[in-house]
């Protein structure tokens, strides 16, 4: 099999870096977003907050690197204005979710051209020998065509493999993007709700 991708050319060299690259980044943002599933932190502070132990709410969110409870620490942080403090605290965690996706984005489009320049590359030197030996050399001449399909197959390979883990981890953004927000509605208006009796 090594043999064969050897053969698609010096184009095989980036497109090897460009999967290394994919794979790296998908492995760590599917453990990133493995991580992220758990709400169970985020309803304790808000419960905590309903029933005024605001200081409670602020300790158990400090330190957990779930991004709404991140937010939800930034609006306990700022009382006073806390709409506007996990709006900050939100756009930081949104950037940061999409950490790696912009370059899994280039390499989708990269590959399928790398591997378009390498079948013109096979091409020209298919033709190049065509024109010095004519056509007593056909195995000379169909090694370029080979070598200029390995290299599209491969691009395409690469940019297909990394482009559904791409669209997972887009679809994984929105939804804690959505989250994040209604969270920190809920967090306003638990600020806002009377308090229970033994609050009081």
């Amino acid at each position: 099999m090594f043999e064969v991708l050897i053969k698609g050319g010096w184009v095989m060299a980036p497109l090897g870096i460009c999967s290394l690259v994919a794979v790296t980044i998908i492995v760590e943002r599917l453990i990133f977003f493995r991580r992220t599933g758990f709400r169970q932190p985020a309803d304790e502070v808000l419960a905590l907050v309903r029933q005024g132990r605001h200081e409670e709410a602020l300790a158990k969110a400090d330190g957990n690197q779930l991004p709404v409870v991140k937010v939800l620490q930034a609006g306990l942080s700022h009382r006073r204005n806390p709409g506007k403090a996990m709006e900050a605290a939100g756009l930081a965690e949104i950037s940061g979710m999409k950490r790696g996706l912009t370059a899994l984005e280039t390499i989708i489009t990269l590959s399928p051209l790398l591997g378009l320049l390498g079948t013109i590359i096979g091409m020209i030197g298919s033709f190049q020998i065509m024109t010095l030996a004519g056509s007593s050399q056909p195995h000379a001449v169909t090694g370029g065509v080979a070598e200029a399909l390995i290299a599209t197959a491969s691009g395409i390979t690469v940019a297909v493999v990394t482009l559904i883990p791409y669209n997972y981890f887009l679809r994984r953004v929105e939804q804690e993007t959505e989250t994040i927000e209604q969270y920190a509605t809920r967090l306003e208006l638990a600020f806002n709700e009377p308090l229970p009796e033994r609050a009081r």
